[in-house]
């Protein structure tokens, strides 16, 4: 084939595995047979409307094996996809698809009126509907009955160009980090190296694939692997719960929210989770607390950290290690390299904090059309810095300690808002926290807790928690106030945005 970049690997499957299933959504299954000729009807019903190498094809919708399919037959025809967050508001899907210079968007029935409520406002946009079209609009999967299956073999390298996916945008606007076809393969292959999936793994995919970990560290290495991939198209506990049983799911992933979320089912306890061999989270810090109480059923709790710009894997505490080094990202990824550097660009000691600076083959060419972005991004070293604070040990396991622009500098002392959270989740009243900065007076700035209260539990007063933070916590680091709240705001992949509690909470 000259095609060496993803959008061969269906056609590469089917040589392997054409009759195993390889996609489960609701309550129909797709084989790789199947999902190969669909995947090349797509690609050619797009030729036909004029899409080609280099040009971007958008996807907006929940999880569904559309998204997959259009993924693949872009990459068939050497095109860049351009998945869209579902919650983003109109003006930036708009900025998206502007910025992006897609050509074609497809979209799920749930997005048809904002869709429609783009129409003139992007220019010119071919629209592909995988429900009943609006006028103007081509039906999906009218596309897919009236295109032929015969082989296209685009040449396409791994130093081309294959998604742009878009940063969640909670620093600023929405940039596009440019992933090439290698990128995408080196983190599937360190993924296989470290994760160690096999070729029987069920995998859950209930994080959303426009997220890069939901794609990427989970769907995509199952798929090139032969095992089956079961999409939901939106997060539920219970669902989830019912998910693992029904399909005796082997891997999942979810940032620390959902796995929270899942521990506080009342069907917890009782759940047939015999069948998970691992799960790993990432997104966020995970507290201890999370870790234990996965342990405690016997599960083997992985996590990782990663990011957008690095496809996404960075760093893996792998199972075997996760109770030793329980409370760390764990180590490099095997073809990635990891520092963790001070402001001079030295590596900083054991027990030290540095900041996260990452090289590699699944480190991103660039920011889409951002060349000053891009610069500032990987700096004098050429290294990417990540704007994550950790601290490595005498083994060289790194603990992600938090972001840069979150650290709290009060009276000349840093306090790194996770470990603060890491030990509020410790309360046994306390569903989530967060810590956050405020303006003092006389300390320049102090920390606040935003916290809400388990389902159930008595309320305790400010003074209570703040009380059962002193034994744990230098006084320098402990909040000087702490707000009750119903819930705190959080993206469509479950990360906390800490960017809507300042403006919520973050005044006097």
């Amino acid at each position: 084939m000259r095609n060496q970049g993803i959008g061969s690997w269906t056609a590469r499957r089917v040589r392997k595995t054409p009759e195993k299933v390889a996609v489960i959504h609701g309550d129909r299954g797709w084989t790789y047979r199947q999902l190969h000729e669909r995947v090349l009807r797509l690609a050619h019903g797009l030729r036909g409307m004029g899409v080609g190498p280099g040009d971007r094809v958008a996807y907006l919708g929940p999880n569904h094996p559309a998204f997959l399919e259009t993924l693949f037959a872009a990459g068939v025809l050497g095109a860049v996809f351009v998945p869209l967050n579902t919650r983003l508001a109109p003006a930036e899907v708009a900025h998206v698809l502007t910025d992006s210079g897609s050509d074609v968007l497809v979209h799920a029935p749930e997005q048809a009126s904002l869709v429609q409520a783009l129409r003139g406002e992007v220019g010119p946009l071919r629209l592909i509907a995988l429900d009943e079209p609006a006028e103007g609009e081509t039906s999906y999967e009218a596309v897919i009955a009236s295109s032929p299956t015969d082989p296209i073999d685009e040449p396409v390298t791994l130093d081309d160009l294959c998604l742009i996916m878009y940063t969640s945008g909670t620093t600023g606007r929405p940039k596009g980090a440019m992933l090439t076809h290698g990128n995408i393969t080196w983190n599937t292959v360190n993924v296989l190296v470290d994760v160690d999936l096999a070729a029987d793994e069920v995998t859950l995919v209930v994080a959303p694939l426009f997220h890069t970990a939901g794609l990427n560290m989970t769907c995509l290495p199952t798929l090139i692997k032969g095992g089956t991939v079961v999409l939901m198209p939106a997060f539920d506990a219970a669902e989830v719960l019912d998910r693992i049983e029904a399909h005796r799911v082997t891997y999942m992933f979810g940032v620390p929210t959902m796995y929270n979320a899942i521990a506080a089912s009342p069907r917890w306890e009782h759940a047939d989770l015999s069948s998970l061999r691992q799960v790993n989270c990432g997104g966020a810090p995970v507290p201890e607390s999370t870790i234990r109480t996965y342990q405690r059923r016997g599960l083997s709790f992985s996590q990782g950290y990663g990011m957008t710009e690095t496809s996404p894997g960075a760093l893996y505490l792998t199972k075997e290690m996760s109770r030793a080094k329980a409370g760390t990202a764990g180590v490099p990824h095997f073809f990635t390299d990891v520092r963790v550097v001070g402001p001079d660009l030295t590596e900083v000691a054991p027990g030290e904090k540095g900041e996260i600076v990452i090289s590699g083959p699944t480190v991103m060419r660039g920011y889409w059309q951002c060349p000053a972005e891009t610069e500032r991004a990987f700096g004098p070293d050429d290294w990417f810095h990540s704007g994550d604070i950790a601290t490595p040990d005498e083994d060289g396991y790194i603990a992600v300690v938090d972001r840069l622009k979150d650290v709290i500098i009060s009276g000349g002392e840093n306090i790194y808002p996770a470990e603060v959270e890491s030990a509020l989740h410790e309360h046994p009243a306390i569903a989530e926290c967060t810590v956050i900065g405020v303006p003092d007076a006389r300390w320049g700035e102090v920390g606040r807790a935003v916290v809400t209260v388990k389902p159930g539990a008595e309320e305790p007063s400010a003074p209570d928690v703040l009380a059962f933070l002193r034994d744990r916590l230098a006084g320098y680091k402990i909040p000087k106030s702490v707000v009750f709240v119903d819930e705190l705001p959080h993206s469509a992949t479950g990360k906390l945005l800490k960017k809507l509690v300042r403006a919520r909470y973050g005044g006097s």
